[in-house]
């Protein structure tokens, strides 16, 4: 408790030390103006000598709180906040002493002034050290004993003054010191208060971030189960309809893994630690499974119609945040599309930076005006007040997609009116991608040859059978772990090509395992660990980073992106048995 009051109190002189030193000139350049007005109401050399006394000891005060504004300073001794306050109440002294002289010159005009001079110098000051209350009996006091005694004083001791008047300029005086410090009080009170609130607001972010680690884990671990078991039925012999089920299925899936994702990217993207990626995908099949998917979606009497034409097969941008984008798109005209046709189209076009690609979403809708169709792009912000009774959805989707285009390089638009539907266009820059080898079959897609032995830590039982389903067909022996404390064990017990590695688990959570199979001298110290979690915030990232973790896979998680994962881990280790 004393080191914390210390260090506050040692952080308050800091603060009163770093205003004074901004507030130099200043001081000086007001000194050099009421030092020329004393000068013309009185002649001579009390009022140069004034302001080069004021120039030495500022200086002499400057130098004394210089080491309390380096950012490098110790604690602040006892000696050194006597000498910090002895300094700033001498030059406050000092300071406010022509005001006395300018008093005693005995002119109406020079005792005026003097005492304008005094009410200035006790508002300036009071509004610089509001904030630091232990600052102001030395930069008030001085002033305000001048602008109450020098009244009374000249009341008591002159036979010409007329006391009761220099009484009532003494009392005004004392009035006005007092409400400057009630002003000042109150000012200080509202400052603690939105200290306050601000870090309530901290705390309120922080849980805010807990709460969605926990909602996403939890909620991606059951579509981990859906999206990879419909990646194994398209791998199996369907009938045409049992492959368009598996394919909505699919669609589905990540559409709704797109919902969970808006909310955990609008906090990324506010803290500026979303980064967009770059790979190639097919366009067109992209964007036509889009549509297929939004087609089964809209009201009865709509049509939702796609022209491929003018589009490039193969384009390279982060797919992800493209379908995003899109979805986002399709999803806001099917919801307010009741009549007509929604049409997705796109095209290829140059501009200032180079040829781009633009996709453009158009409905029949109710349309909006000028100032709605701006307001749409505002986190949380729908139409009107009515639209989420109506419609549903969080007021995100059109928030994100113009902020994701705008870091894909692009931009989201829209031109709209009322009661003649929306134009929304998403332009971003084209980088055109080759077209790929003649695929190869999942085993030797896979990138490895004869049995791969593999350590799956994972505690819950379907994303276990999910696993083994995947790549033991293909040749794999998967060694399930039921926590991290058991896939330690087992990890020095054997050695395993390829180590997958959940986070959240009983007993011991990945990363601590991680870390232990890292430290170890075990045959698996230097076996590939690809992180695969349900945890996707950005510290959850840093945290398998900080152990060496070769990979981060978020769930849920697609085969082909899987087995390219492994590939890539095992393929040093196949290229070294290879030359041996």
């Amino acid at each position: 408790m004393i080191d914390t009051i210390e260090t506050r109190r040692d952080a308050a002189y800091r603060a009163i030390a770093a205003i004074r030193g901004k507030d130099l000139v200043p001081r000086i350049g007001f000194g050099l103006f009421i030092g020329v007005i004393g000068w013309m109401l009185a002649p001579g050399l009390v009022a140069p000598a004034w302001f080069a006394a004021v120039v030495v000891f500022q200086g002499l005060d400057h130098l004394i709180s210089a080491p309390l504004r380096s950012a490098k300073g110790g604690p602040v001794s006892r000696a050194h906040r006597w000498a910090f306050l002895a300094s700033m109440t001498f030059n406050a002294f000092l300071y406010s002493a022509l005001a006395a002289i300018l008093w005693f010159e005995g002119t109406a005009v020079g005792m005026a002034f003097g005492l304008l001079a005094l009410c200035g110098s006790i508002i300036n000051n009071a509004l610089q050290m509001a904030q630091t209350p232990r600052a102001l009996p030395a930069v008030l006091g001085p002033p305000a004993l001048y602008i109450v005694g020098l009244p009374l004083f000249t009341g008591f001791t002159s036979p010409d003054a007329d006391l009761a008047a220099m009484a009532l300029i003494g009392v005004g005086g004392a009035v006005f010191v007092t409400h400057a410090l009630m002003a000042v009080k109150r000012i200080w009170t509202t400052s603690r208060q939105m200290e306050a609130a601000v870090e309530a607001a901290e705390r309120a972010n922080a849980a805010k971030s807990d709460f969605l680690a926990t909602i996403s884990h939890e909620i991606r671990t059951p579509m981990n189960a859906v999206v990879a078991a419909g990646g194994l039925l398209r791998r199996t012999a369907l009938t045409p309809e049992q492959a368009a089920h598996v394919d909505m299925l699919g669609n589905g899936s990540e559409v709704l893994l797109g919902l969970l994702n808006d909310v955990l990217d609008l906090s990324r993207i506010e803290s500026g630690k979303l980064e967009v990626e770059a790979a190639p995908f097919e366009l067109v099949d992209k964007l036509s499974a889009a549509a297929r998917l939004w087609s089964a979606k809209v009201a009865d009497g709509v049509s939702l119609r796609f022209d491929p034409r003018g589009l490039p097969d193969l384009i390279v941008t982060d797919p992800l945040r493209f379908q995003q984008v899109i979805s986002n798109l399709l999803s806001n005209a099917t919801k307010f599309t009741r009549a007509g046709q929604i049409a997705l189209r796109g095209g290829r076009a140059w501009g200032p930076d180079g040829e781009r690609l633009w996709i453009e979403v158009e409905d029949t809708g109710c349309g909006m005006d000028t100032a709605t169709a701006e307001r749409v792009f505002a986190s949380f912000e729908q139409a009107s007040s009515g639209v989420t009774r109506q419609h549903g959805g969080t007021g995100l989707g059109l928030a994100i997609s113009r902020r994701l285009a705008r870091l894909m390089g692009g931009d989201l638009t829209v031109v709209s009116r009322p009661g003649q539907g929306s134009l929304f266009t998403f332009v971003i820059p084209l980088r055109l991608a080759e077209a790929p080898a003649a695929g190869a079959g999942p085993a030797e897609a896979a990138g490895w040859d004869g049995a791969l032995r593999v350590l799956l830590a994972e505690d819950h039982p379907v994303n276990q059978q999910i696993v083994r389903l995947m790549l033991e067909p293909l040749g794999a022996e998967v060694a399930v772990a039921q926590n991290g404390a058991e896939a330690v064990e087992m990890a020095a017990d054997r050695p395993f090509d390829v180590i997958l590695m959940d986070m959240q688990m009983p007993v011991m959570g990945g990363v601590e395992a991680t870390a232990a199979i890292r430290r170890g001298a075990g045959p698996n110290a230097a076996t590939p660990i690809l992180a695969l979690t349900a945890n996707a915030l950005a510290e959850h990232r840093a945290q398998w980073a900080a152990v060496g973790v070769d990979v981060f896979i978020t769930k849920p998680v697609e085969i082909q992106a899987l087995l390219d994962h492994i590939a890539a881990a095992v393929a040093p280790a196949d290229a070294q048995r290879m030359s041996a």
